[in-house]
């Protein structure tokens, strides 16, 4: 699939941040028209001690959440560990693997935070407009503030940052933590959450994040044994 992967990238901090900064403004919260998703795929990445990269997108058929597709590829990265750029240390394998797909998904679900992130520019957000397909996050673990959602499967709550909604915690499971929703680009949230019920059928996490995890893991073992080799 055709991906618009920088020339460079930022190497400091502060140009990080003056990037997403520069880039936030071009976020868009509205759904395709008309929204159609057919394909959807779950992107993962993980980094170890050494800098070694694994990126993972799996794709899966909409309706019967069969996989139909999968890419993956490795990486190092040398840009330090911050809070909120993350996705500097991981978005140049991403869009590696990314472009290696041999068919385009109708949409992408991140495991990361979209706008619920302190610049309002999670990377999801950077995924969605350097692909420009409508892409959304589901994260572990909420950024900002939220009131604990009723106990049922789909009850949902606001996420807000100083007061600004950015997201929402959706129940996935009855009784079991919910996981944390934000828009990445070209989606609403409503939608998004429609979305990750429809691939929660038996776990919290979706079908997407959940392969893609686990086939992300895999890899990163590999590469840490060709490292001891």
């Amino acid at each position: 699939m055709k991906v618009g992967i920088p020339d460079s990238w930022p190497s400091t901090p502060e140009q990080a941040i003056a990037l997403q900064d520069r880039l936030r403004p071009l976020v868009r919260t509205e759904n395709p028209a008309p929204p159609r998703f057919r394909t959807v795929a779950g992107l993962d990445s993980a980094y170890d001690d050494d800098g070694n990269v694994a990126a993972v997108v799996v794709v899966l058929d909409a309706t019967t959440l069969e996989t139909v597709g999968t890419a993956t590829a490795r990486g190092t990265t040398d840009f330090p560990y911050v809070p909120g750029l993350l996705a500097f240390r991981e978005l140049p394998t991403t869009l590696r693997a990314l472009e290696s797909l041999t068919t385009t998904p109708d949409l992408l679900i991140c495991d990361s935070q979209g706008l619920a992130h302190p610049r309002r520019f999670g990377f999801a957000c950077h995924v969605g407009l350097l692909t420009d397909i409508p892409t959304f996050g589901v994260a572990k673990n909420a950024w900002g503030d939220y009131a604990e959602p009723g106990r049922e499967r789909g009850s949902s709550s606001e996420i807000t940052i100083d007061g600004e909604p950015v997201g929402r915690a959706l129940r996935t499971r009855t009784d079991v933590k919910p996981v944390f929703v934000s828009v990445g680009h070209r989606i609403d949230l409503e939608t998004a959450c429609a979305q990750v019920l429809s691939l929660t059928p038996e776990f919290r996490q979706p079908e997407t994040t959940r392969r893609a995890d686990r086939l992300c893991r895999d890899l990163l073992r590999e590469n840490s044994a060709r490292g001891t080799d």
